[in-house]
């Protein structure tokens, strides 16, 4: 009975056929609020907070709960109002990004969802080389993406930039929609019982809006878009997990103002180049100026274009970077674990050599 009312949240069978201790109680995470969580369980929906022995091996944001996690609870003796959060099961997709800014932190944008909308509005919010850098991250989640071109009705180039997304979504679906002429209908599909979608996108480009029509209720805010730049504010501030009418599962996410991409998924979003790169003459080419470059000849005989290249370079050369600053954050972290500091493992270090003397 348990595992029947979960699986109307989503719950997985590999996880489902699973044994768990005794007096723990499998949920899952349906919003946030710093510390907080919102668990809901077979029985009850319930607050809960992360015990405090997973919080003290935490490293980073992948270590604690998310929106969408699937946890197991333990009933907690002090307040009968808080559970505890004991154990964070196994995700199935993780979507993740560099957490905004100088910091090499990694952020998630969602976890265990099945299918993740990109939506890019047709108007001045229309950007490939930022629908290439979403479609990298999503792909690499384990997520299914579908592009939604949001604002249909604001282009008169409606043809050739649908056609333009097909070719750089890698297979992705592309479905077009406007909420003025009741066009949403098209995300339908994709929206299925049991299953958990996000969507993604900058601020303003109808996320919310997307989400409301499928809710059949005004469940989010939304404001003006400035007509000078296309750009809308910031209408959703948290994360929650909500049941749709149909029985799908969905999560409105924030909007974006930059998505700094930590581990991408280049085989997929560059299919074309990493095909061509095999054929190189050169394991190790740059794709500059090498002799016998089949990604610069794809170029001069008009099948690959210079700035598609370009976007391919930047982005996987801002994942290298990234992962490594963010590997060596990681391993700082750790090491401030378990002595403190650099300065203080320094010194432990030293007195343990001055003791082997």
């Amino acid at each position: 009975m348990q595992n029947k009312q979960l699986k109307a949240w989503g719950l997985p069978t590999n996880l489902a056929d699973q044994t768990y201790p005794r007096g723990l109680i499998m949920g899952r995470v349906v919003g946030q609020n710093h510390t907080m969580y919102k668990v809901k369980t077979a029985a009850d929906e319930r607050q809960a907070v992360f015990s405090g022995r997973l919080a003290n091996l935490a490293i980073e944001a992948q270590d604690y709960p998310a929106v969408g996690d699937w946890v197991l609870l333990r009933e907690n003796t002090a307040s009968a109002d808080m559970a505890i959060i004991e154990r964070l099961l196994p995700r199935h997709s993780l979507f993740l990004r560099k957490a905004a800014g100088r910091k090499s932190a990694a952020q998630i944008v969602a976890t265990n969802v099945d299918t993740v909308f990109i939506c890019m509005a047709l108007d001045e919010n229309y950007n490939l080389n930022r629908l290439a850098r979403y479609l990298v991250v999503a792909w690499d989640s384990g997520a299914t993406p579908v592009v939604v071109l949001t604002k249909a009705d604001l282009t008169n180039q409606l043809t050739q930039q649908v056609t333009q997304v097909t070719q750089m979504a890698a297979g992705a679906q592309v479905v077009t929609c406007s909420v003025t002429n009741d066009t949403w209908h098209s995300i339908v599909p994709y929206v299925r019982p049991s299953e958990t979608v996000a969507f993604i996108g900058s601020s303003g480009v109808g996320k919310t809006t997307l989400i409301n029509q499928l809710m059949g209720e005004q469940v989010g805010q939304t404001q003006a878009v400035r007509e000078s730049d296309a750009h809308g504010r910031h209408t959703t501030t948290s994360r929650d997990l909500l049941q749709l009418p149909n029985g799908g599962l969905v999560i409105d996410t924030p909007g974006m103002r930059e998505l700094s991409v930590l581990n991408g998924d280049f085989k997929t979003t560059f299919a074309d180049i990493e095909d061509l790169a095999r054929m190189c003459k050169f394991n190790d080419c740059t794709h500059t100026s090498e002799p016998g470059c089949a990604v610069q000849a794809a170029i001069q005989a008009g099948h690959l274009s210079q700035k598609r290249l370009e976007g391919y370079r930047q982005l996987s050369e801002e994942a290298t970077t990234n992962q490594a600053l963010h590997g060596k954050a990681r391993e700082d972290a750790k090491l401030a674990r378990m002595f403190g500091s650099k300065k203080q493992m320094k010194a432990v270090i030293k007195e343990r050599r001055k003791h082997r003397r």
